[in-house]
C-alpha cells in the first residue's frame, strides 16, 4: 500500500513581513547537549534573523540585524573559522553583511558594499546576495548586490576591506557556489550570467605570494560574462550539486537546465528548458529552486504557491510535494534531503493586494516523490 504523503506543518513566530531566505544549519555546528535538534534559519523584510528547531516545531531566537530589511543569508562551511559556534551571515538592505553568533547570541559586523553611501543611496547598495564557499574557502563569503559589484570577505575580518571586489553588467538578483567552492555564479539585470573563478584557499595561498598590485583579484577572477538562455529576467540560479551544470529560473514560469562547457566543465550535453507554475493561461515566475544533496533531483518553488520536484537529467517532473496558501518565497532541504522547508510568501507578482500572512512550512520527503526516475 502507498505511504500517504507527508502534510506540510507551519513553524511558530514566522516572519513579520516577507521571507528573503531559508537555510538548514549543519547538525554538526550544533554544538548543544541536544542531539536531535535541526536548526533552520530565515530572514524577512521585517528586518530580523529567526532560528526554529524543526524536529521540536519550535521557535528558538528572534534577532534584529539593524540593517533594515534582510535581502540575503549564507551559513559559513563547517571548517570556517566561526562554524563551531553556528554562525549565520545576513546581508542587508543598507549594504552591510553582518555574522550572528548562535551560541553568544553576538552580532558582529564583517563588513559594507559602500560605507561612504549616504542615506538617500542606501537602496542602491544593497546586499541582495550571498554564498558561502565550501570546504575549499571555509573562511570566505561571496556577496553581490544592487550596487553592481561581487565581493569576497573574509568572515574573521570585522569591518573590514573586501579581499576581493569585481564589477558586475548589473544588479545582482541571484548567487551560487559550486559544491567545491571554486567556482560561482551571479544572475543580474539585462539577463546576464556572470561566472568566477575563486582560487582554492584563496586567502591561505594569497598570503604566501609575493606581493604585487593586483594580489586582490588573483584571488578572484572573471571567467564568463554572457546572457540566459531564458528570455526573460532570471529570479535564481543553482548549480547542480556535482558542478557540471546549473539550474536557472525566470519570472516567466520556465527552468533552463544549462551545462557549463564555456567554462571549461565539461559534460557532453545538451541545454534545455521547460515550462512549469502556470495554471492555465496564468504564468507565474520561478522563485527558488533547490536541489536534493544526495539525490541531485531538485524542487521549484512558484509563485502559485507549488513546490514541486523534478529529475533534470532525465527531464522528469517527479511530484508535486505541497500547494501553500500563496507564492513560494524559498525553499531549502536538509542536510540528508529527508525534510524541506518553503516559505508561504507573497512576493508581489499581482501589486499590492490582501494575501495570506506569511508562513514558514516543513515537510517530511518521501523517497519516491525525489527519486530520479529509473533509480531503484
Amino acid at each position: 500500500m502507498a505511504q500517504p504523503p507527508p502534510e506540510p506543518t507551519p513553524l511558530p513566530s514566522p516572519p513579520n513581513d516577507g521571507v528573503t531566505s531559508l537555510a538548514y544549519l549543519p547538525q554538526s555546528i550544533d554544538q548543544t547537549s541536544n542531539d536531535n535538534r535541526q536548526l533552520l534559519a530565515s530572514t524577512s523584510w521585517d528586518g530580523a534573523l529567526r532560528i526554529h528547531d524543526t524536529i521540536a516545531k519550535s521557535h528558538l531566537t528572534t534577532q534584529v540585524m539593524e540593517c533594515g530589511p534582510i535581502l540575503s543569508m549564507a551559513v559559513p562551511s563547517t571548517s570556517s573559522a566561526t562554524a563551531g559556534n553556528g554562525a549565520v551571515i545576513t546581508g542587508g538592505m543598507d549594504g552591510s553583511i553582518k555574522q550572528f553568533d548562535i551560541s553568544s547570541s553576538s552580532m558582529s559586523l564583517i563588513g559594507l558594499h559602500a560605507p561612504t553611501a549616504t542615506a538617500a543611496d542606501a537602496k542602491k547598495v544593497a546586499c541582495s546576495c550571498l554564498s558561502s564557499l565550501g570546504e575549499s574557502n571555509p573562511n570566505l563569503i561571496a556577496s553581490a548586490g544592487w550596487d553592481g559589484k561581487f565581493y569576497l570577505w573574509d568572515v574573521r575580518s570585522s569591518g573590514g576591506k573586501a579581499v576581493s571586489t569585481l564589477e558586475l553588467p548589473g544588479k545582482a538578483f541571484s548567487i551560487d557556489a559550486s559544491g567545491d567552492g571554486t567556482k560561482v555564479v551571479v544572475a543580474t539585470s539585462g539577463r546576464r550570467m556572470c561566472f568566477f573563478d575563486i582560487r582554492k584557499n584563496a586567502l591561505e595561498n594569497a598570503a604566501e605570494d609575493d606581493d604585487g598590485e593586483d594580489k586582490e583579484n588573483s584571488i578572484a577572477k572573471l571567467l564568463v560574462d554572457r546572457e540566459s538562455s531564458l528570455k526573460f529576467q532570471t529570479r535564481c540560479v543553482k548549480f547542480f550539486p556535482d558542478g557540471v551544470g546549473m539550474a536557472v529560473g525566470s519570472i516567466e514560469g520556465r527552468v533552463a537546465i544549462e551545462y557549463l562547457d564555456d567554462i571549461d566543465i565539461q559534460s557532453g550535453k545538451k541545454k534545455y528548458a521547460f515550462k512549469c507554475h502556470r495554471v492555465n493561461d496564468t504564468i507565474y515566475p520561478v522563485n527558488s529552486i533547490s536541489f536534493h544533496p544526495i539525490l541531485g533531483t531538485f524542487a521549484t518553488g512558484g509563485a502559485d504557491g507549488t513546490v514541486v520536484t523534478w529529475d533534470g537529467a532525465n527531464k522528469k517532473k517527479l511530484s508535486t510535494i505541497a500547494k501553500l496558501p500563496t507564492s513560494i518565497a524559498c525553499l531549502a532541504f536538509n542536510d540528508d534531503g529527508s525534510q524541506i522547508a518553503m516559505a508561504s510568501s507573497y512576493t508581489f507578482e499581482e501589486g499590492e493586494r490582501d494575501h495570506p500572512r506569511d508562513e514558514i512550512y516543513i515537510r517530511d520527503v518521501l523517497e519516491s516523490e525525489i527519486r530520479p526516475k529509473g533509480a531503484k
